[in-house]
């Protein structure tokens, strides 16, 4: 398998550049800033030079269908999204478009308008296109799992600001992004702070992105690979290097590192042990055994329900929550969360506007509770909340309460 390359232009009015062959393919890297109009018109201009018979952009299915395909949100079953666990996902391209979206308000820039000139002027030339990038979801997950659990809170509380954020993206931030990554510049705090962080939003998608461009090697022709600049040297550097087994490499990438088999047992071992409190104290008296059973329901259904209410929930969903919430918590397999989403969905549901101003609406706190789509997630996640804090709350009650006895 032969390799050659060429070394990266400067970045004048063109952007720069890396050309690396392997095997039969001669694959062009061109750094675009996600920013600029320039690098739209440059990556227009390259397809429709004709000189590529594909083209592969730095994008995964979850960010392209965001980007053409807006109208299918509507179609969206954001209770299947809840209940597979997918409503991190759903934060964080919520995130990126926020942040996109604040660029848009601040200097009437519109990010991601290379990788869009690219969709459009490869279908124009009818030109095979291929989305490269690692999903979003995964990434997010191989980030969360590979960070120490006492730094996981912390992540998530800066991702729930990051959402609402109205700080203003200075023009050294701007600055930045030209020369590096969209998602990377969205959780640039954290990424900082967590070399785990980087790796996974950077290095991780260099050798994805490399790995997925090696299995065109064997077919001859030339590719036109877009990419933010940020991954043009790291991205080179493994298509120059090479893989014995890219197909393989692609999936273990794409794998989701399994968390520790312990921690699966853990809503197990509470819900035995307020079985046996409850046990306890019936056996030391009927009066102290409903007494613990009262508490228990009382405390966990107001605390579920103080959530809903927070979330500006429906009232009927505010009095399911406090009727689930004490029954859910003996159950490890159902959440409270998905109970009060469910019926706010089903009394409210989202409508079509509510998908369409969804991008603006999450750039504001106001907007969140405003938004019907963003609000069912509040609703979620604000009961899940109230429904744990009532299981620990209520389970030192319990304990307290038989020793005093």
């Amino acid at each position: 398998m032969s390799e050659s390359s060429s070394p990266t232009s400067p970045a004048t009015e063109a952007g720069p550049r890396r050309i690396v062959t392997r095997g039969e393919r001669r694959f062009v890297l061109l750094g675009t800033a996600h920013v600029s109009k320039a690098s739209a018109d440059e990556v227009r201009a390259e397809i429709e030079s004709g000189d590529y018979d594909r083209v592969a952009i730095e994008l995964c299915d979850a960010r392209h269908a965001a980007l053409t395909r807006q109208s299918e949100m509507a179609d969206m079953d954001l209770f299947a999204v809840i209940k597979s666990g997918q409503a991190g996902m759903v934060a964080a391209n919520l995130a990126l478009g926020a942040y996109q979206q604040r660029l848009a308000d601040q200097f009437g820039i519109e990010p991601g308008a290379e990788m869009r000139a690219a969709i459009t002027a490869a279908e124009a030339a009818d030109t095979p296109l291929t989305l490269v990038d690692r999903n979003i979801g995964i990434t997010l997950k191989r980030v969360y799992r590979g960070i120490p659990w006492w730094q996981r809170a912390s992540v998530l509380m800066g991702l729930a600001a990051s959402l609402v954020s109205s700080n203003k993206i200075k023009e050294e931030d701007i600055e930045q992004l030209k020369e590096g990554d969209m998602l990377e510049a969205t959780f640039n705090e954290f990424a900082e702070q967590s070399e785990h962080m980087h790796a996974a939003l950077i290095d991780e998608r260099d050798q994805y992105m490399a790995a997925r461009l090696l299995m065109q090697a064997d077919t001859p022709g030339t590719t036109l690979v877009v990419v933010g600049a940020g991954h043009l040297k790291g991205l080179a550097n493994y298509l120059e290097r090479g893989m014995a087994a890219p197909a393989e490499r692609v999936a273990t990438l794409d794998t989701v590192p399994a968390g520790a088999r312990w921690v699966k047992w853990i809503p197990w071992v509470i819900v035995a042990l307020v079985l046996a409190g409850f046990g306890l104290g019936f056996a030391h008296s009927p009066n102290l055994g409903w007494h613990l059973v009262a508490e228990w329901f009382l405390i966990h259904g107001v605390l579920c329900a103080v959530g809903a209410a927070l979330a500006l929930a429906h009232p009927l969903t505010v009095v399911a929550g406090f009727v689930a919430s004490p029954l859910t918590s003996l159950n490890p397999t159902i959440g409270a969360g998905m109970v009060t989403a469910a019926v706010e969905l089903w009394i409210r549901k989202p409508r079509v506007g509510d998908f369409s101003t969804l991008k603006s609406d999450v750039t504001t706190v106001r907007g969140w509770w405003r938004n019907r789509v963003s609000r069912v997630l509040l609703v979620f996640l604000l009961s899940t909340i109230g429904s744990a804090a009532g299981t620990w709350i209520a389970g030192f009650r319990i304990v307290d309460q038989l020793i005093g006895a």
